[in-house]
């Protein structure tokens, strides 16, 4: 039973603290879209049709809802066209001349547009990977602790996208991004520093590279 005049002793709790979101570290998501889907007879990846929109726009979604903002768009294939049929309001949109020499020159095009921003990491992402939703990017974006952070999402222990890089690292990616390799000499570098974070049993890693890979699209 209770005791009223028992409870009248125990302290009021504490006032709830005022939450100042300007404190927040920022970390914007870098959707990287500028594929031109070679191996899909020259489709570009951004607009393939999912749901009934082009595919980039649900990216853009899954990055949004699990909490990145602002959110970078790089384009290369057919970017006029990206631009003029899809819906990327509010993104920052900016386009790679190099788009066909491979990832690292959306990486590094990316990386610079963050340059100067308040950004504390970058949360990139792949257009062409649907079954990762926002489930598994706020996975990865909770494991930010510093702008010398090193995150990665993992499929049974195996390193996948998206990929989180606090800002002290972009200098050294951006240096070494070349080709289809990405961030990857940077990561086999920093193996040791790398936080994995499990993510396959929530999203599945799938790429749409082929034609039979387009009837994982919705």
């Amino acid at each position: 039973m209770s005791d009223t005049s028992a409870s009248a002793a125990v302290p009021a709790p504490p006032v709830p603290a005022v939450h100042d979101s300007s404190a927040r570290p920022v970390i914007a998501g870098l959707l990287l879209a500028a594929g031109g889907g070679r191996r899909l007879g020259g489709r570009p990846k951004a607009l393939l049709p999912h749901h009934g929109r082009p595919l980039v726009e649900n990216a853009v979604r899954v990055l949004r809802e699990a909490g990145c903002a602002p959110v970078h768009v790089v384009l290369g294939a057919s970017a006029d066209e990206v631009r003029a049929r899809a819906d990327l309001a509010g993104c920052v949109v900016v386009d790679n001349p190099d788009w066909a020499e491979g990832m690292g020159s959306s990486l590094r095009v990316g990386l610079a547009s963050l340059a100067g921003t308040d950004a504390a990491a970058a949360l990139v992402s792949l257009v062409d990977q649907p079954g990762i939703g926002a489930v598994a990017v706020a996975r990865v974006r909770a494991a930010y602790r510093s702008p010398a952070s090193l995150v990665a999402a993992a499929y049974e222990g195996e390193r996948g996208h998206p990929v989180l890089f606090g800002a002290d690292r972009w200098p050294d990616i951006a240096a070494t991004a070349t080709g289809d390799k990405g961030a990857r000499v940077h990561l086999s570098r920093h193996a040791d520093e790398l936080v994995l974070v499990e993510c396959a049993d929530v999203a599945e890693a799938f790429d749409i590279d082929t034609p039979p890979d387009l009837a994982r699209l919705g």
